[in-house]
């Protein structure tokens, strides 16, 4: 099936993925060439797993999870199918989400210092809560068929939105924590030095990933087509069941007017061949 502005959605999509894909290496280059380097071990370099893995799997997995659904190539794919890829992605999102947040406590719990005092740690753990209570919603609700239909047609705009929604909360915290580990780090931040306008630049990246994908996931004539299938669409079998019962009754009824009719036309030449026997032998 032919995808309406197919050039322009590729455009996008390449783009999307080249941003995201920067971000990741920026972060990577950010940590390892101006924090010093990555390690388990409750100090700064154990903090520095943090941003990694929020952006690599809170940003851009969660992001490709997000447009998995856009993708024309998948749309002869089953339905099923593409359902357990987006569980997958946000699955594995959830987990890096996870590790980046108990490298965040591990250090503040090493160091003696106080958890959970700014804004971006209370918006980065809100949010992670409710990633969770999507990827469990979705699971039980849409990838597995235990809830009703007409429960997942009510949850599925919720759904959709919410998904947006943690989306663009996420993009909001990694610019609040992007900003507050410079102030922390960089005495001379206000004086815009190298690693100040390499982290700024990141962002940015992250900024227009987000945007992008945004601009994707929202445009009506790139949507998956719809399936007609009567096990996610109860309400419409119904009615053609009840279509097709009908008509067989009415052909039925058909049938039997017209037996009756060729009866009685039957009646009526034997009467008159009778009644022409009785005249001519008069």
């Amino acid at each position: 099936m032919a995808m309406d502005g197919y050039r322009g959605f590729l455009g996008l999509l390449v783009s999307a993925l080249l941003v995201g894909f920067l971000s990741v290496i920026f972060v990577l280059v950010w940590v390892l060439h101006y924090r010093g380097g990555l390690a388990w071990d409750g100090s700064l370099l154990e903090f520095n797993w943090h941003p990694v893995l929020v952006v690599t799997g809170f940003v851009f997995i969660q992001g490709i999870a997000i447009i998995v659904y856009r993708l024309p190539w998948t749309w002869k794919c089953s339905k099923l199918l593409m359902k357990s890829i987006h569980a997958g992605l946000n699955t594995v999102a959830a987990i890096l989400a996870i590790i980046s947040l108990v490298a965040a406590f591990d250090f503040h719990n090493t160091l003696q210092i106080r958890n959970m005092y700014s804004l971006h740690s209370w918006v980065g753990l809100i949010v992670v809560i409710l990633y969770f209570l999507q990827l469990v919603l979705g699971f039980f609700v849409f990838l597995l068929p235990l809830a009703p239909p007409s429960l997942r047609a009510f949850l599925m705009p919720i759904h959709v939105y919410s998904g947006l929604f943690i989306f663009g909360t996420v993009i909001a915290t990694v610019l609040t924590g992007v900003t507050e580990k410079l102030i922390f780090s960089l005495s001379t931040y206000s004086t815009l030095p190298p690693e100040g306008v390499f982290t700024n630049t990141l962002g940015l990246l992250v900024l227009v990933f987000g945007a992008l994908i945004f601009w994707i996931v929202t445009r009506p004539q790139w949507k998956r087509p719809q399936e007609t299938n009567s096990i996610l669409q109860p309400n419409r079998s119904n009615p053609e069941g009840v279509e097709g019962s009908m008509a067989i009754n009415f052909g039925n009824v058909d049938k039997s007017d017209s037996d009756l009719n060729n009866e009685a036309a039957a009646r009526k030449r034997n009467i008159t061949v009778d009644e022409a026997g009785q005249r001519s032998t008069m």
